[in-house]
């Protein structure tokens, strides 16, 4: 189909990722509310620490199942729907918390928003392989998981001041927290389309994000697209979609490896601030409710800017002439050398230092976990990426829910200085094994394997 006509949006690519960006802030304002609100649901329903961290764990069982299945269901159904699937099933969820009575429907109801918000992941991955080249993909990933970061200052003073407007009643919150998503889908069936069928998409930013491809093979339509395309058939070869590959022939590598296992003792680090910093506020440092909100924010406005930080500054390296390899693990490595910040705050008496140390913390993460997570698109065909993708959030998220339910326990029989220790030794020993593990970063010829052994 010719592009010559039709209105035209230069930069197309950014409104996508805009658009992802949104859906993660959303996101964590879902997820975050039982956090935020957590001195007052525990004493409402009188759970224990041990009982909050599975509540928390519970949740994460099937962010961890869901992670996977996730991925499969994005290289499956194509990005549109993947994400249509996972809003309303985490928006839904979200909202049902309003009918939680006790620790048991509080965890059945966090159990399936965990399968909902799991897919957001490995659905933005794949969003940043489909309409990114490689030098922008950092950036991209970092554009959309900044909504993480900005997620976590704009829920705290937000799910508060609602609840305070609901006069303490922090069912309605959830309430209202659970509707954003719904919103949000208008908007992404009004605009989303893949770059091969996109009727605003110019053919010179088509060729940007295309420019990695060889210009003697055609594209692949791995996202479930067919040859009618709104860009002129001259300019964009158009081929048949490739297969999705296996998880059992990802597992074959070791470069899959690297990620699932490394994020597997890193990303605890995330979920112990995210899950349990208002709870350590409150039983720390004596923070009420009103001062949670006024402070504990603070330390996510780091992690927007880790976040904005380490997705350019890996693409500002790789534009200057490093390999993807140099510059992708120079910035892994800088980062993982911050966030034993965090065991300096457990012997920190002063709450505004010790805030700030988590900051540090979590600028850390996100400068690491953005560059981390570009690795499943710098090292597989596009058709793999989402299922690595999933796979690396599964081992995230069986790291991550021993690590939150261990804390619980931890937290009530000793204290809060065990769990961040440990917490600031993981990024280093995560980051080691993902560099000795992955060897260097370049893409693997699997299609050329795989082409073979048939």
């Amino acid at each position: 189909m010719d592009n010559s006509g039709g209105f035209k949006i230069s930069g197309l690519r950014w409104l996508i990722i805009g658009l992802v960006f949104l859906a993660t802030l959303i996101n964590y304002i879902d997820r975050l509310t039982v956090s935020v609100l957590a001195p007052l649901i525990t004493k409402d329903l009188n759970l224990s620490n041990t009982e909050f961290g599975g509540i928390a764990t519970f949740f994460l069982l099937a962010y961890t199942i869901s992670q996977s299945l996730s991925g499969k269901l994005y290289d499956q159904v194509g990005i549109k729907k993947g994400f249509t699937i996972s809003i309303i099933v985490w928006s839904v969820a979200a909202m049902s918390h309003a009918f939680a009575a006790g620790l048991r429907s509080l965890s059945v109801f966090r159990f399936v928003l965990g399968l909902g918000e799991a897919g957001n992941w490995p659905g933005a991955a794949k969003t940043v392989a489909v309409w990114f080249p490689a030098r922008q993909r950092a950036l991209g990933m970092a554009i959309f998981n900044s909504g993480a970061a900005i997620g976590s200052i704009v829920a705290t003073p937000l799910i508060i001041a609602l609840n305070a407007y609901f006069n303490n009643h922090w069912q309605y919150t959830f309430v209202v927290t659970g509707l954003l998503g719904f919103f949000w889908l208008i908007l992404w069936w009004l605009v989303y389309d893949t770059p091969e069928k996109h009727k605003w998409l110019t053919a010179d930013e088509y060729k940007i994000i295309t420019e990695d491809e060889p210009e003697t093979t055609s594209r692949k339509q791995s996202d479930n697209v067919d040859a009618d395309s709104s860009v002129s058939s001259s300019t964009i070869p158009v081929a048949e979609p490739a297969k999705p590959l296996g998880w059992f022939e990802l597992l074959r590598y070791r470069q899959t490896w690297a990620i699932v296992i490394s994020r597997f003792l890193v990303d605890p680090v995330w979920w112990l601030y995210i899950t349990w910093l208002p709870l350590y506020l409150s039983q720390v440092h004596g923070f009420d409710l009103k001062q949670i909100g006024l402070f504990a924010w603070v330390p996510y406005v780091a992690a927007d800017a880790g976040s904005l930080f380490g997705g350019w500054l890996s693409g500002f390296l790789i534009g200057r002439g490093w390999s993807v390899n140099k510059a992708r693990k120079a910035v892994i490595i800088f980062a993982a050398a911050l966030m034993p910040a965090g065991i300096i705050a457990a012997f920190t008496p002063d709450a505004m230092v010790c805030l700030g140390l988590i900051g540090v913390v979590l600028f850390g993460f996100q400068v690491w976990i953005n560059n981390v997570q570009v690795l499943p698109s710098d090292f597989f065909p596009s058709n793999a990426v989402g299922s690595v993708a999933g796979l690396g959030g599964t081992g995230a998220g069986i790291g991550s829910m021993i690590f939150i339910f261990t804390t619980g326990w931890v937290v009530d029989h000793f204290s809060y200085t065990p769990i961040l220790i440990t917490a600031g030794i993981l990024a280093p020993v995560g980051t080691l094994v993902l560099c000795l593990l992955a060897g260097p970063i370049k893409k693997l010829s699997i299609q050329a394997q795989m082409e073979t052994h048939e």
